[in-house]
């Protein structure tokens, strides 16, 4: 007898300013071959603009007030049920981004079909008009060849698909760093749970390049929550080693006054103030990753 296809859901994380975007998206999702993926689109504080039913259907949630985008999209996968169990794996994919092939669907549910353990997909996110795909979003340190899929250990938010049985497992996403490496915290929690993460070359979500300048406000959040993902997540004696490795590269960079002072802030922030719940990974996982190339002081 033949397994039944995975049920695959989607969430798109909305602020309502992307209105056209948001439709052309879902035309994409619409236009994917086999069973048809079920979205759910979140207004994050914003209210929902008209949009077309994809044949999975739609759900829709409008929140009172921004949640931040880990809160938001757990919002998301809730209205899947609870752990997002009415389906099987859940897209997470940005408002202003489109999935330019009719396989990607098809591509994760051969994927998971192939890999039990392969809890997480990273697709490659490349510039609608060019087809690049910037260095910054290959979720690996050998980032030169975007074209290269390989085991990863972490992923893309806003282009991925997240099997449910993880999220049941490790838990959600954490809504309390609002913004920023809240797809490193959860996988390193799956990582730790012995499920596998994939970066597919050939699953891509065309998104506009944008610049990597930031405001006060993104320094901050950086800060503050790589500090929260080291203490959640590592190993006592590796927290002063990843924090300070990423001190010195910070410096490295030398980043303007403004934003070595909204850093600095978010460090102390980090350092000050309620993270979660602590899980230290296992040393194994500390080795695991260290083999996959990214060992958890980096």
């Amino acid at each position: 007898m033949t397994a039944p296809a995975m049920r695959l859901g989607a969430v798109v994380l909305t602020m309502g300013n992307r209105p056209e975007e948001l439709r052309a998206l879902l035309d994409s999702v619409a236009r994917q071959e086999g069973d048809p993926v079920e979205v759910v689109v979140v207004g994050n504080g914003a209210p929902l603009p008209e949009l077309p039913s994809p044949p999975g259907g739609l759900r829709t949630v409008e929140l009172p007030e921004n949640l931040g985008i880990p809160g938001g999209r757990n919002v998301g996968v809730e209205a899947f049920g609870p752990d997002g169990r009415d389906v099987d794996a859940v897209l997470f994919l940005d408002d202003d981004g489109l999935l330019p092939g009719t396989d990607t669907a098809q591509l994760c549910r051969q994927a998971f079909a192939d890999d039990p353990r392969l809890g997480i997909i990273s697709f490659r996110i490349a510039d609608p008009d060019t087809g690049a795909t910037q260095r910054r979003h290959v979720p690996r340190l050998r980032a030169a060849d975007p074209m290269r899929s390989s085991k990863a250990t972490t992923f893309l938010g806003g282009a991925s698909a997240v099997r449910t049985e993880v999220l049941a497992e490790v838990g959600a996403l954490p809504a309390e760093f609002f913004y920023a490496h809240e797809e490193t915290d959860l996988a390193w929690r799956a990582l730790d749970a012995g499920w596998n993460i994939d970066y597919r070359a050939d699953m891509v979500l065309h998104h506009p390049t944008t610049s990597p300048a930031r405001h006060a406000v993104y320094h901050r959040m950086v800060a503050r929550n790589r500090v929260w993902l080291a203490r959640r997540n590592l190993p006592l004696p590796l927290v002063p080693v990843y924090l300070g490795v990423w001190l010195l590269l910070t410096l490295l960079r030398r980043p303007s006054r403004p934003a070595l002072r909204a850093w600095l802030g978010g460090f102390r922030e980090g350092w000050a103030t309620p993270c979660g719940p602590r899980r230290p990974m296992k040393w194994r996982t500390v080795w695991r990753m260290a083999r996959l190339g990214r060992p958890p002081v980096i």
